[in-house]
């Protein structure tokens, strides 16, 4: 039987903290969605100002990552080099960059998808609450 590590309620309040001061120290609202290795959803937060989509979207991203055990941004850059069949996958998965994932001795965790600025600042915001939380699991 294979055993496990999974993230959290406080794993997450870091990684989404993380997240929260990169995002307020660029001056850019954004929506954060964190979610466990199966896609579920385990925190979601709007910054003042973000647009409203922006919830479902940064949902949607950090779905992606976890399913797909890799960055959103890598669907994205598939369909962009035509490999359009991607978008035939089932599930709800959505292809933009801003979703990455969380990545625990070799195995993915959870993901952060952010949304409500250009998708390369997105995956920037994520990666920070990702690098604080991976900080402190080694101290």
């Amino acid at each position: 039987m294979k055993i496990k590590k999974c993230l959290t309620l406080a794993d997450v309040k870091l990684i989404a903290a993380g997240c929260e001061s990169e995002a307020l120290r660029q001056n850019w609202a954004v929506a954060i969605a964190i979610v466990d290795d199966g896609g579920h959803l385990m925190w979601l937060q709007r910054l003042d100002g973000a647009p409203l989509t922006s919830s479902n979207i940064a949902t949607g991203k950090a779905y992606t990552s976890a399913m797909g055990r890799r960055t959103s941004k890598a669907y994205e850059d598939m369909v962009g080099n035509g490999r359009v069949a991607v978008l035939s996958m089932p599930g709800e998965l959505t292809f933009l960059e801003g979703g990455e994932p969380i990545v625990v001795d070799g195995e993915v965790v959870g993901a952060v998808g952010v949304s409500g600025v250009k998708s390369a600042e997105d995956a920037q915001i994520a990666r920070s609450g990702i690098n604080l939380f991976l900080e402190n699991l080694n101290r």
